[in-house]
């Protein structure tokens, strides 16, 4: 009997993202893209330039009320967008 060398695209994909050291940033984008289902579009509107650095997410916001408001909110958030994302890919969130 020949043996089967066929494996599912999912294996096949995970296995190239872990060769290529790239689990991190896909865990980092679906952080980022949970960002307006965690605080709603109103809020989203008015926040821009995220991104992901030592897993500090960071964010500028249009409006200090605002950025005060969420920093208020910003273990919540981190609890939010992991379980969203479904990784546990940022420990902080800073506004700026």
């Amino acid at each position: 009997m020949k043996k089967s060398n066929e494996i599912l695209l999912k294996d096949a994909i995970s296995a190239f993202l872990k060769d290529n050291n790239l689990e991190a940033k896909l865990e980092e984008t679906r952080v980022i893209n949970s960002w307006e289902e965690v605080v709603g579009k109103l809020i989203a509107r008015h926040t821009d330039q995220m991104q992901i650095k030592d897993r500090v997410l960071y964010i500028k916001v249009d409006s200090a009320a605002l950025r005060e408001e969420l920093s208020y909110q910003r273990s919540k958030l981190v609890k939010s967008l992991n379980k969203t994302a479904g990784v546990e890919a940022i420990d902080d969130i800073r506004f700026t």
